[in-house]
């Protein structure tokens, strides 16, 4: 049982890995060109409101970097909204892989998982409004 799933761990690591999967490079520059025409990064497209790991990760960056997100995504909407792509020399100063979220949503998710590992109650839990 263990081979069998680090095998298909290791197949899956390959599959994902644009390096060495040529569909997976196909994918990363598709999404990379739609986040451009844009102006969002990837990190933009993850939802606080989905999970709460992420709405923790969020509150804990510095107030500059989440108000850029939020312009970014702004903008990104209004742009939307008229059916309109960010300029040429725009799309080409874009850095849609940039990441400035994971790294704190590993702490955050580190964190809640040794919480869960000694027992303690959790940080945050999920209310229905």
């Amino acid at each position: 049982m263990a081979v069998a799933s680090s095998s298909s761990s290791s197949l899956l690591k390959w599959l994902l890995d644009p390096k060495k999967n040529f569909l997976a490079a196909m994918h990363k520059s598709s999404v990379d060109h739609r986040l451009r025409k844009y102006g969002l990064r990837f990190d933009d497209l993850y939802d606080p409101l989905e999970d709460l790991d992420i709405k923790e990760a969020l509150n804990r960056l510095p107030r500059e970097i989440v108000d850029a997100r939020n312009q970014r995504l702004k903008r990104a909407i209004d742009l939307s909204m008229k059916h309109e792509y960010l300029s040429n020399d725009l799309q080409a100063m874009q850095t849609p892989f940039r990441s400035y979220l994971q790294d704190m949503l590993a702490l955050v998710k580190r964190e809640r998982e040794e919480r869960e590992a000694l027992g303690a109650l959790p940080l945050y839990q999920r209310t229905l409004p």
